[in-house]
């Protein structure tokens, strides 16, 4: 190996045991990197999806019966209208009191 290629080579794994760099601005948190406690979903729009992976408590069918209410019956206008949802009780509303939204 001729030098060049030697501190190519060392230049090069010096680089990469740095890990991972990049150029955007990580400074303001997303959803994504948020975690489930500190995220919050719009009960009149999000999706049966959404709902389970936000909501504690809120699995996929009761995620699904939510939306077929609101489907059926028309916006929530508060967070404590979710207990006309079967299945759905006030403990599980306060628990998710943080992460609902009326919009």
């Amino acid at each position: 190996m001729n030098t060049k290629n030697i501190i190519f080579t060392l230049i090069s794994c010096w680089m990469l045991s740095f890990g991972d760099f990049t150029l955007a601005d990580d400074s303001s948190p997303t959803s994504k990197s948020m975690s489930p406690a500190e995220q919050t979903v719009n009960i009149n729009t999000a999706d049966a999806d959404t709902l389970a992976s936000i909501l504690s408590g809120i699995g996929v069918s009761r995620a699904y019966a939510i939306v077929e209410y609101r489907e059926t019956h028309g916006k929530f206008y508060s967070a404590e209208e979710l207990s006309s949802v079967r299945g759905i009780g006030m403990a599980t509303i306060a628990k998710n009191q943080n992460r609902i939204l009326i919009e």
